[in-house]
């Protein structure tokens, strides 16, 4: 039998944070959603027809996912949008950021929605351009040598205009290697910003010692560093990082491997360079999903990414033991904001010819998002 997903906890020594094998009340799913909301987001969604498309991230909610006309992670769905073509409307099912994104690369003519406003992304937050723009004076002070920017999707639109603007582009977790690298046919020192463990260890696979990188703490003077420490290293990262993937410690794989024999450990980039050295496979959520799918019937996996996925291909797969990694439910708090009702909402209000929760970027930014954008775009 299946163990399923909530029952596999561990207790958890406050003194020393180490972690004993047992089983507590499982997980709370989502609450199951009302027949009526149900048969209203049907409705609605055929009363508009064509006219649009919802995008889901894989990070969503279940009752929001199953209304998803795409669901994907963050390339898949950017490399998407930018294709679509008839469409009036798009509604995003994810988080401002992405929303933003999505607006970048349709056309003017298309509105793009988020269900709701307040859908953020902390580690977006950890960076904004102020501080950005500050370091850039910091680092260029500090050498001559060129520094080539390049920002993880998970930013906002101005970082994505400030990489484009100088040089630089953007990354998301299924290219970051193959954009890293271009980033250094182009120039000799790397600002990477906002997530610093995709950075840390994109460059780690990349053969680059840890000792070559730093970390730039923007509520430090000059960043924590002197420049000479800027002048030496070829990397420097950000000081941000994501609060879900934060939550795997270094401990869980030894845990899961105790209580599971033979369990693989396949984690998101987003972890501590520690946690992902532990795993068996490293990559971002379309490869984490590809690689389960993929896998023997019997194979037993322990999964270091957002809950809802987890739980998600754990009933998907019931030929395969899939758990999450972490003895606590790792779920994106803010990606949760969107629920079915706002989804609902946010249908009905283009129903009413009044569409709520616009995104828009204004065009100075959104031209040169697009540089940074298509440079990632083109390195898929």
């Amino acid at each position: 039998m299946i163990p399923s997903l909530g029952a596999l906890r561990f207790g958890c020594n406050e003194k020393d944070m180490s972690m004993e094998p047992a089983v507590i009340s499982p997980l709370v799913g989502n609450a199951p959603m009302t027949a009526e909301l149900h048969a209203r987001i049907a409705g609605l969604r055929r009363q508009i027809g064509s006219r649009l498309v919802v995008l889901g991230h894989h990070y969503q909610r279940d009752e929001v996912i199953e209304f998803a006309d795409r669901r994907g992670d963050s390339l898949d769905l950017s490399l998407h949008t930018a294709t679509l073509k008839d469409v009036e409307y798009v509604i995003f099912c994810g988080v401002h950021f992405m929303a933003e994104t999505a607006d970048i690369v349709t056309p003017r003519d298309v509105t793009v929605l988020l269900p709701d406003l307040r859908a953020g992304c902390s580690m977006a937050d950890m960076a904004d351009i102020d501080q950005v723009e500050e370091c850039w004076d910091v680092l260029t002070a500090a050498t001559n040598e060129t520094i080539v920017p390049i920002t993880y999707i998970n930013s906002t639109a101005a970082l994505k205009a400030f990489c484009g603007r100088h040089g630089g582009a953007v990354c998301t977790s299924s290219n970051a290697r193959k954009v890293v690298e271009w980033a250094f046919e182009q120039g000799s020192k790397l600002l990477f910003f906002p997530d610093q463990h995709l950075g840390r260890n994109t460059c780690a696979d990349l053969g680059i010692p840890l000792d070559d990188m730093v970390v730039y703490d923007p509520h430090e003077n000059d960043g924590g560093h002197d420049s000479t420490t800027y002048e030496r290293v070829p990397v420097i990262l950000w000081k941000g990082h994501c609060s879900v993937h934060q939550n795997f410690m270094p401990n869980h794989p030894d845990v899961m491997r105790t209580r599971f024999p033979g369990i693989k450990v396949i984690v998101h980039p987003e972890c501590q360079h520690e946690v992902v050295e532990k795993a068996d496979l490293a990559g971002s959520t379309k490869f984490i999903v590809q690689t389960v799918e993929n896998a023997e019937p019997g194979s037993k996996w322990a999964i270091g990414t957002e809950h809802h996925l987890v739980n998600r291909l754990h009933l998907e797969h019931p030929d395969k033991t899939i758990v999450s990694l972490s003895p606590f439910a790792c779920q994106c708090s803010t990606m949760f904001r969107i629920s079915a009702e706002a989804l609902a909402d946010c249908m009905q209000s283009i129903v009413d010819g009044v569409p709520r929760h616009v995104i828009r970027v204004d065009p100075e930014t959104v031209k040169w998002s697009m540089v940074a954008l298509e440079r990632m775009m083109a390195m898929r």
